[in-house]
């Protein structure tokens, strides 16, 4: 009987349970993995039980794809792009695993038939929260794309225990808690115990003379921790190819000290095991006391060294010597949190396999290519020669060696040029000696590149231009792009059956299809089915508004968003200038002609940043204020949406009219956020900054709502002067704005709460909010007036989304593989 019930258990109308794509072998499998891991009947289960039994059943079918992937990479002996990461944001797993899968449809169904719910089970999923913002997604866009394009691939990040920080709202404040993203387990991770290394903290260094006579260098570390590996499969859609997310969580070497334990040193027995495992416990510690700038430099060199010797380690398996890394691998640095791989692996080379300085320092500048992704100086990462003394003794040495050398290259180049010396050297000898980790990346990498053609453009001819005058030809832009499976199939499933009812399918995979949309745009049938799609993600977005948070939003009015974080390039202020001016002219005469706007405010803060907090703050009090005054019931309304995801974010992006990319003119390197708005149907209004840029150039000036300085305009505010007040005296409008800010309107109990804000608008301006104010004011009437008609706004909408083909992630990747990583296509066959 027992065997009987095996057979029955182990087999779906000759399909095995576990690789199975039918609704009949999924049906099995979930039930199985329900009894027999979750120890549950479908009666007795909960909605947690449920979702892990799902995930195990699509993960199955994952790791079977995954070890045929491993098998087929390995008789290849394919070229590995190996991503380094400090973040990642790939958002929740379950619907992207089954619509890459192809099974979405087929799960909803053979659930259904239990009485299962698939929605209530994927907005169940705990979000991995292991990035800060653009860059974790684009690191995820770009694995997912990797696998995609069937180009072999490992990331490799921090398995951080406590994610970003949960975003909640109180009295109108951000405060942060804890994010547990694990306590309930991850079900998508494979623990590779027996993928672990030594990693070396502090201590010294000595010379000694090796066997042959050679003088040479040794590390003597103070610590040893151990970096173990846990893996996530990523899929490829459309392909067979799955790659994988390697993160590494932090052990001690000997866990438990069991002679402390005896003598009654019960903490004392398992304190290695506390201080090791606090290296992956947070994402980005407060870095303000020393203590957490250790930390987080401890972080950074703990992944980076844990995955270099795992590549090392995957090249010894293929019977290659260390000389071929560079043939075999592909690193991208992804910003300057990597950057320390430079010297590591130069260590790895020289002082472990023993590999002559030369030769090794000629693999390591094969072996990388750094991505920028800032223009804000004090954002280039840098630490004190002091702190990098004391944790990493031996890469400081290293280091140092690079810098001497280099600089006889750049001094060789511009005889007599000292200053540009001092500016290209590694080390910042000025007010206190710094690493600086962006000049290493640059001078250990065989190219650089910015996100944006904008931001490409200004690094060369700023943070660094001296760097583009010795090595032009490292430096080239590869403009950032998104995953349209996860922010458009996903996200917007109205549309997506609308663009497969109208192109077919496989547009997902090739956006370039897109452009068909083209000929439909002025047809009235279609653009009535285009405005019921996104009046039907606009109702969606207003019923999640609705039960998290009480409010009532409405769908027939303009839905103007603004969701990114929360810094002040970003100038969410000046968004909030535009709804208090709007606020005023309703105070003013509450008959004016205003289109109903919805505002929709989402993003964090970083919790040391005061005035974004502050931002914050008076977004959430300018809300308030509009829902009690009934002059701009039915006109006006705002809502900031706390604690802003990936899971969030495929909400607010289908629902989007109009979609705010605002930021001062030079300093936003890319913007992703822009490409998922517009990618959704959203007109963009915004500045010439990153890639909207592009964006205006693709989708055409006339479906663009430009506005505001430049990039050079902004530069000759700081060249000739600026003085921020002279635009509140001129204009009437923007001083009123100003004021009512200031006069504590909106915080009638803290009246001075936002001088600080209107203090430095007034007297600082550094974003130049001020200059912008009328060009976008009145860009934003223009937008009323666009908006009143209603077939060219939709008409605008369907070539937005027609035209985004760019702005692929599988763009970005095709152009990275060709141009920096040379790296082709492995076709994989279960």
């Amino acid at each position: 009987m027992r065997a009987t019930k095996s057979v029955i258990r182990d087999k779906a109308n000759g399909e095995d349970i576990r690789t199975g794509l039918s609704e009949e072998a999924i049906r099995l499998a979930f039930l199985d993995n329900l009894f027999y891991l979750q120890g549950r009947t479908l009666e007795l289960a909960s909605v947690g039980d449920k979702f892990m039994a799902l995930a195990y059943t699509v993960r199955d079918r994952m790791l079977h794809r995954l070890v045929s992937t491993v098998r087929t990479y390995q008789q290849t002996d394919a070229r590995t792009v190996c991503y380094l990461s400090a973040e990642y944001l790939p958002g929740p797993h379950l619907d992207h695993n089954l619509l890459h899968l192809g099974i979405l449809d087929t799960t909803r169904k053979a659930l259904a038939t239990l009485g299962v719910d698939l929605d209530a089970l994927v907005e169940h999923e705990e979000e991995p929260g292991l990035g800060n913002g653009g860059l974790g997604r684009l690191a995820a866009c770009f694995m997912d794309s990797l696998a995609t394009l069937a180009i072999p691939a490992i990331g490799y990040g921090i398995r951080y225990e406590f994610g970003i920080f949960n975003q909640v709202l109180r009295d109108g404040w951000q405060h942060e808690a804890t994010d547990t993203w694990l306590r309930y387990g991850n079900p998508w991770e494979v623990r590779r115990p027996h993928i672990a290394f030594d990693v070396g903290i502090g201590g010294r260094t000595e010379a000694y003379t090796d066997e042959t006579g050679a003088v040479r260098r040794r590390w003597l570390p103070q610590e040893i921790y151990r970096g173990v590996a846990n893996d996530t499969p990523v899929l490829g859609h459309g392909v067979h190819n799955v790659n994988t997310l390697r993160l590494w969580s932090a052990e001690a070497a000997e866990g438990f000290d069991f002679q402390a334990f005896n003598q009654g040193d019960y903490a004392g027995a398992v304190v290695r095991k506390v201080r090791s495992e606090t290296i992956s416990k947070v994402l980005y510690p407060n870095d303000e006391p020393e203590s957490g700038k250790r930390l987080r430099l401890l972080q950074q060199f703990f992944f980076v060294t844990c995955s270099l010797q795992d590549m090392l380690r995957i090249l010894g398996n293929n019977g290659r010597p260390v000389t071929d890394f560079p043939d075999k691998f592909a690193v991208q640095l992804n910003d300057t949190h990597p950057a320390i791989a430079v010297a590591e692996l130069m260590r790895l080379l020289v002082d472990e396999r023993r590999v002559d300085w030369d030769e090794a320092w000629d693999v390591t500048r094969r072996t990388f290519a750094y991505t920028n992704h800032t223009l804000l100086p004090e954002a280039l990462e840098t630490w004190p020669v002091e702190l990098f003394a004391h944790v990493l003794p031996r890469h400081l040495e290293i280091i140092l060696e690079i810098n001497r050398r280099f600089l006889d290259e750049v001094r060789a180049r511009f005889p007599g040029d000292e200053d540009r010396v001092r500016r290209m050297s590694l080390v910042d000898e000025s007010g206190g000696r710094r690493v600086r980790m962006a000049n290493l990346a640059c001078v250990g990498s065989h190219a650089v590149n910015g996100v944006a053609e904008l931001h490409t453009r200004l690094l060369g001819e700023t943070v660094l231009r001296d760097f583009h005058d010795l090595w032009p030809q490292k430096f080239r832009n590869k403009t950032n792009g998104v995953t349209p499976r996860r922010f458009l199939v996903l996200a917007n499933p109205e549309l997506a059956a609308l663009l497969t009812r109208t192109l077919g399918s496989g547009w997902e995979r090739d956006l370039e299809r897109l452009r068909a949309l083209e000929r439909h745009a002025g047809d009235p049938e279609f653009q009535r089915e285009w405005r019921a799609m996104k009046r039907a993600r606009k109702t969606a977005l207003a019923g999640f508004v609705r039960r998290r948070l009480g409010f009532t939003l409405d769908p027939d009015s303009l839905f103007d968003v603004i969701a990114k974080r929360i810094h002040e390039y970003k100038r969410q202020h000046l968004k909030l200038l535009h709804v208090v001016t709007l606020y005023n002219r309703l105070k003013r005469d509450p008959r004016a002609a205003i289109t109903p706007r919805t505002f929709v405010f989402g993003g964090k803060a970083a919790p040391g940043y005061a005035t974004a907090k502050l931002i914050v703050k008076l977004a959430t009090a300018v809300g308030d204020t509009l829902r009690r005054d009934p002059d701009v019931a039915g006109r006006l309304q705002l809502v900031f949406l706390p604690n802003y995801s990936v899971k969030l974010a495929q909400w607010v992006y289908p629902a989007a009219d109009l979609s705010e990319q605002i930021s001062t003119a030079g300093k936003e390197a890319s913007g992703t956020g822009n490409m998922k708005f517009a990618l959704n149907g959203a007109l963009t209004v915004g500045t010439l900054d990153g890639a909207n840029v592009e964006i205006r150039d693709e989708v055409g000036a006339e479906n663009f709502f430009l506005f505001g300085l430049n990039a050079e305009d902004v530069a000759r505010t700081w060249s000739e002067g600026y003085e921020p007040r002279a635009f509140y005296e001129v204009d009437a409008e923007l001083r009123e704005a100003v004021d009512t800010i200031a006069s504590g309107a909106f915080t009638p109990e803290d009246p001075t709460l936002f001088h600080a804000i209107t203090h430095h608008l007034l007297w600082h301006d550094t974003y130049r909010l001020m200059a912008d104010y009328r060009p976008y004011v009145d860009c934003q009437d223009e937008i009323d007036r666009r908006w009143a008609d209603t077939e060219d706004w939709t008409r605008m909408s369907i070539l937005n989304v027609a035209r985004m083909a760019k702005f692929s992630s599988d763009r970005t990747i095709a152009e990275y593989a060709a141009d920096i990583w040379k790296a082709g296509a492995v076709d994989v066959k279960l």
